[in-house]
């Protein structure tokens, strides 16, 4: 006999109501890279729903992670009919949430979203159907009618921005009037939705954007960006542009299918004729304009974001694509989360062993292994200050690090601005939890992100994120007098102004003669075929990131490695499957760690 159905409550960030099949797991998931924006088939390889479809399926996650991008593939999802009936969530998510609220705003189509907690959450487990009625979450044995299906039905009309609930000031209720127009009205109206969420009580002004937005997810991300043209979009402040996904001036040479390459070109223009500068970088902390101590910004692209409050100790929340460019378009932010002093102190302290002989591996790795055990926690580092991490090694760190956290913001003691003196990130008389990683628990890590067993290389992958200027003259000394194999591609992926100022330096011509093809405008992300030959089996690449998101998104197993290595197998096409030194005495035998 059925069971008797079992209901819970709590806080719903979406109105609307749905049944399906329950698909639950206690892993965060990032929606871009994680889940096919097409097919709405989970492909992170390393996440428990690997190879699940979540179509109609009432999801069960505890929040989101990764990529900024999550809330363009949920929209898209939406939009094409293979989202999710309803999504439960454990904390609340901004990110995928915003991607409902945008497809709702702009598309007419919704789906609901409910927070229930961590302990409530952890009860989903074993359960097969759930129904979601606004704050209410029931489960069944079986069900209630073809939740097989899922099915259900959201508010389509976006809850009306309570303007009592955060101060407004005249210039902000002037926006949401329309008095600057229906680009600016849609957008505040967005900004505001997202403050009573977040429990915001005010706005607060920021002096530069750095979109994510115009990333290329399928026909809903431009209609989006075209759609607020068509409204007379212009941005309030000064704001640069990620990485499309293709090299806007070179895709129909490499071979960019037009199905691609037209519609992410076009993409990238609807955001410039909003104003936005042709940047197209994920390193917008390269740039002559990157942010100083204290400033208010608002970035998207998260190991951007993760750059920006740790590295140059600026101040921004990790923010969904279309937030993005909505409060570029309004000026204004909530006043919430990292902006605020309270709200960037440590909540986990990481000690780490001693190590010697660290090479830039190091980095990614440790970043890596940290932000899947921070969760939504910034974590406060400590054991690094005498090894002096470069300002690539941070940028490797933060990339791998926003990867598998949720948390925008991480502390080293003695090395980022803040934490310089620990103490200053650190709550008096309120102790926070600790882990202490042992080197055994880095070589798990570092067996994950090697999921290659050939040890066979056909593509070696740099530049996620881009190449900074010092990795180009870095590379430059590994690769000079030398050739790559000539069955091997070596592609590195960077913005427009670095590649002048590597060409400038001389590192080009050394790189070029090594056999290096360069690629701007786009990021390893967002490339695949042709780039990544059709036969090519495996890849090679430093990037800690790339490392994890590569399987899902080539459909390729990776070998990852520091830069020397990533050198000597482009010139040999094999990985040698040695362990960094650092990392040997962790195996009871110096064997091959991956192949």
């Amino acid at each position: 006999m059925p069971g008797k159905p079992t209901s819970l409550t709590g806080r719903s960030l979406v109105a609307g109501a749905a049944e399906g099949a329950l698909l639950f797991t206690d892993v965060g998931l990032s929606f871009w890279g994680g889940v096919d924006a097409l097919s709405g088939e989970v492909i992170d390889r390393h996440h428990p729903l690997s190879g699940e479809h979540l179509a109609n399926c009432v999801l069960a996650i505890p929040s989101g992670r990764g990529s900024c991008t999550g809330s363009s593939v949920m929209m898209e999802l939406i939009s094409n009919g293979h989202a999710p009936a309803a999504l439960v969530l454990a904390e609340a998510d901004e990110i995928l949430t915003l991607g409902v609220l945008v497809a709702q705003t702009l598309f007419e189509r919704s789906l609901p979203v409910l927070c229930i907690g961590r302990e409530a959450f952890a009860a989903l487990r074993g359960q097969a159907f759930a129904r979601v009625d606004d704050t209410r979450l029931t489960l069944f044995d079986q069900p209630s009618t073809d939740a097989s299906q899922g099915h259900g039905t959201a508010v389509l009309e976006p809850e009306p921005a309570d303007a009592t609930s955060v101060e407004l000031t005249t210039h902000d209720q002037q926006l949401l009037a329309g008095e600057h127009g229906k680009a600016a009205r849609v957008a505040m109206h967005i900004v505001l939705r997202m403050a009573q969420l977040q429990g915001a009580k005010s706005l607060m002004d920021v002096t530069q954007a750095h979109i994510d937005g115009c990333i290329y997810t399928g026909p809903a991300s431009l209609r989006f960006a075209q759609q607020l043209v068509q409204w007379g979009a212009k941005v309030r402040v000064p704001t640069t542009l990620n990485s499309i996904s293709v090299d806007q001036r070179r895709w129909r040479e490499l071979g960019i299918d037009p199905a691609l390459g037209e519609p992410a070109s076009a993409l990238g223009d609807a955001y410039m004729a909003m104003g936005a500068q042709m940047s197209f970088t994920c390193a917008p902390y390269l740039l002559d304009s990157a942010p100083k101590v204290g400033e208010q910004i608002v970035w998207a692209e998260s190991n951007a974001v993760v750059y920006a409050n740790s590295v140059l100790g600026a101040r921004t929340l990790k923010y969904p694509d279309y937030l993005d460019i909505c409060i570029a378009l309004t000026g204004r932010a909530p006043l919430i989360g990292c902006h605020l002093d309270a709200q960037r102190k440590a909540q986990l302290l990481i000690k780490l062993p001693d190590l010697d002989e660290l090479d830039d591996a190091f980095y990614p790795l440790l970043g890596y292994h940290i932000g899947a055990l921070a969760g939504r926690r910034i974590p406060l580092v400590l054991g690094l200050a005498q090894a002096k991490p470069t300002l690539d090694d941070l940028k490797a760190f933060g990339a791998a690090f926003a990867t598998t956290s949720a948390a925008p913001l991480f502390h080293i003691a003695g090395v980022t601005p803040e934490a310089l003196d620990p103490a200053l990130v650190l709550e008096p008389g309120n102790p926070i939890p600790g882990i202490n990683i042992r080197l055994k628990d880095l070589l798990l890590s570092w067996r994950e992100l090697n999921s290659a067993r050939d040890n066979q290389v056909d593509v070696v992958s740099l530049g996620n994120p881009h190449f900074s200027l010092s990795e180009f003259a870095h590379l430059a000394r590994l690769c000079a007098g030398r050739h790559k194999h000539p069955d091997v591609v070596v592609a590195i992926t960077c913005g427009r102004a670095v590649l002048e100022q590597a060409r400038n330096a001389g590192h080009i011509a050394v790189l070029e003669a090594f056999g290096v093809t360069l690629v701007t405008d786009t990021c390893w992300c967002m490339l695949g075929e042709p780039v990544i030959p059709p036969a090519a089996r495996t890849l090679m690449t430093n990037s800690g990131k790339y490392a994890h998101y590569a399987p899902g998104l080539v459909g390729r197993p990776v070998h990852f490695a520091s830069l020397s290595e990533c050198v000597e197998s482009a010139c040999s096409a094999k990985a040698s499957g040695r362990l960094p030194t650092w990392l040997q005495p962790a195996a009871t035998l110096e064997s091959p760690a991956h192949v």
